[in-house]
Order: structure tokens, then sequence, then C-alpha cells
């Protein structure tokens, strides 16, 4: 294999390419990212750089020397457009292809947005470029923000909100926030924590709409599926994300909630492999850090064999920061599975638990509790089956 492009200039893009290098591949590496910007760490800008503790140049994944060892070219700024897999060529934006004897699919997620329109002051935050358009907005003095969504983002908006001194609102369909990872007893105690400082919750509702004013509309308020309105000066949309998979959409790939793989993140092509968000990994999408990254050594172990000498079998693991805890879980939690807590109180807000089936331990979480949760996900995980094969 003489040349690999990577498509997808950020987290999973860049592991896999430090792995084709780490693997002995010393061909041409291009990687091309639809971001004008380098790699970047994605986890704070809901956290540290929203609340201004954290400064673009802190989240950088790779200096400058380790972009002149990568040896690689950039195209930033450049879209892919599609993939010509009779030709082995990328079709980019700017019309050319950019034909490669392998390729690693890495384009991540794109956030859901909801129907109808947006005014302004209504935000999704994935990007860097998200992270500062919301800054900008919360700091034009205290402000009134509603977060629709409670997942891990949404949470994490909220408490960096809090945290500044605007005036909170999380809206929630669900019964429970984190309520499919966590189950009732568990999600009840997570859910604690917008009311421990001053975040109103509202759950078992849906929005309607947002609603905005002036030539150029602002929102002022967002309506609930039950026919409340809330104020609203700044709205951020945290509903999940869909795999970015549209540009895929006429090529040979099987997509089914993303790029479908093998076990080893091999496509139904041979010298095609999907890393991240993106890949949808003998049946599973996990849309976390860790995952991401322990694709990428796999991924590119199997792109420069020509086929699946590698699997990918980690114990799912993701943490959350909100309101000063970090909440982590790892394992694979059923719905009928018993929380037990191991250590600590609930009630302080730090414990330790593990989830129980038929006397097994299937999954622990752990409140601001790091060091004894890293020791049983280590039990955990050889209790099950080590991360690659």
């Amino acid at each position: 294999m003489k040349s690999v492009a990577v498509i997808g200039a950020s987290l999973a893009g860049l592991y896999a390419a430090r792995a084709l290098r780490a693997e002995g591949f010393d061909g041409r590496l291009v990687i091309v990212g639809d971001e004008h910007h380098r790699p970047y760490d994605r986890p704070p800008l809901s956290k540290d750089f929203l609340t201004g503790t954290t400064g673009q140049d802190q989240l950088a994944l790779v200096d400058a020397e380790e972009t002149a060892e990568l040896d690689a070219e950039w195209l930033l700024g450049t879209r892919a457009t599609g993939l010509d897999t009779a030709a082995g060529a990328v079709l980019l934006d700017h019309g050319r292809p950019l034909t490669a004897d392998g390729v690693v699919l890495a384009t991540g997620a794109t956030p859901r947005r909801l129907p109808g329109p947006a005014p302004a002051g209504t935000h999704t935050l994935r990007t860097l470029d998200d992270a500062r358009a919301l800054r900008a907005d919360l700091t034009r003095g205290p402000v009134r923000v509603v977060v629709i969504g409670a997942g891990f983002i949404g949470a994490e908006v909220a408490s960096s909100c809090a945290a500044l001194g605007h005036d909170v609102t999380v809206v929630e369909a669900a019964p429970l926030p984190l309520l499919p990872q966590l189950g009732d007893e568990m999600a009840r105690i997570c859910t604690a924590l917008h009311a421990d400082h001053g975040v109103t919750l509202l759950t078992g509702t849906g929005v309607a709409a947002l609603h905005g004013a002036g030539a150029d509309p602002r929102v002022t308020s967002v309506e609930l599926s039950d026919g409340r309105h809330l104020p609203a000066d700044v709205v951020v949309v945290g509903i999940g994300v869909r795999p970015h998979t549209d540009w895929l959409a006429s090529s040979a790939l099987p997509l089914d909630d993303g790029v479908v793989c093998d076990a080893g993140c091999v496509t139904a092509l041979p010298n095609v492999v999907a890393v991240g968000d993106v890949a949808r990994v003998a049946g599973v999408r996990a849309e976390h850090w860790t995952s991401a990254t322990e694709q990428a050594t796999v991924a590119a172990r199997n792109l420069l064999a020509g086929r699946t000498v590698a699997t990918h079998r980690a114990l799912p693991y993701f943490w959350s920061d909100q309101y000063g805890v970090r909440i982590q879980f790892a394992g694979r939690r059923g719905p009928d599975d018993t929380p037990r807590i191991l250590e600590g109180s609930p009630d302080d807000r730090s414990f330790l638990a593990c989830y129980e089936r038929e006397g097994r331990t299937t999954a622990v979480l752990a409140l601001n509790r790091p060091r004894p949760f890293m020791r049983h996900r280590r039990d955990l995980a050889r209790a099950t089956q080590p991360a690659t094969t």
C-alpha cells in the first residue's frame, strides 16, 4: 500500500494517522478535514473552554514536532463529497478526486437539530467554532439559558452556564436524564445534580417551537409540547448526534446508523476502514473518546494487512464532568441489572456502585471516585474480554 487518505481530521482521524505510521506505513498520507483547525480535543468545549478557563491553544492534540513526524499532507477546510470505490478515489468539494490505495473514514457525527426555524441565539455544540459562538453569547451579561436535552452535552453545558452565573433551565423529553445508560435508580441520583446547583430541570416534555423577535429575529422563548413558554435569551440544542454519512450515500458501502464494519473496523471493502463516531463496529456505534482512540489502532493494522487480522473488543466506557462531579461508567448494563453501592454515599454525590446480574458484575458506576473506579474497570475488563485480539 503506497497511499492512504484519512477522511476526518479530528480525534479518530489523528489517531488513525498515528497508528498507520506506528505500524510502519511510510507511504503518502493525506488527512482531509472540513474544519480549518488542526485536530483538537472536543470534551473541554462544553466545560473548561466554555467557562473560559481553557484557551484554544490548550485544546490542540498535535504539536509542530509531531506534525512533522507524521509527514502528512493536510487538506483542511475541505469537505469530502463522495467515495468512488471503482476508481479508488475520494471526491472533494473543490472538484478534484483524491486517489488512494486505502481509505480511513473518520468523519464523526453531526448534531441533530430541531425542526423549524432557529432564531439567532440558538446553538448546537460540536465544533470549536460552535463553542466560540456560544461563549460569545454567554459573555453579554447574565442571560436566560434554555438547554434542550439532558444527555452528556446538555448536562455539561448546563453546568458550565450555571457556573458562569446564568439562569438555566434544562428540558428533557424522557422521564429522567441518562435513563438508558444508568437505569432508574442511578439516573435519579445523577439528576439531582441539577437541583443541587440551582438549575431547573423539566422532564417528560418536548419542544414544539422556538420563537424570536426583531427584524433579525433573536430567540425570545421556547414553546414546549405541553403548551408552556420558557423565556430564553440563549438556547442550546443537545438532542444527540447522527453519524456523518450523507456524503457516502451513493457509494457501495453499506450504511446503517453509521458505516457498517466488522469487529476489526473493516467495511465491505478491505481497503476501506471506519473509526470513531461514524463507525458501526460489529453492530455497535460508540460515541465516546475512548472508543475512537482504541479503534484506530485496530483499523490501521487491518487496513495495511488488507484483511481483518485484529478485532476491537473494548469494554464500553464513558465519563462526564457535571457540576464539579466526575461521572464514570464502564460495562454493559442490562435493563434488569441491579445496582449496588460498594462505597461512599449518593447523598454526598461521591460513591462507587456496581450493576449485578445473577451474582455477576456487568457494569460499574462512580461519582467522584476515580481511583477505585479504575481498579474495578480493569477487573471487569479482565473478567470479560481483552481490548484487542
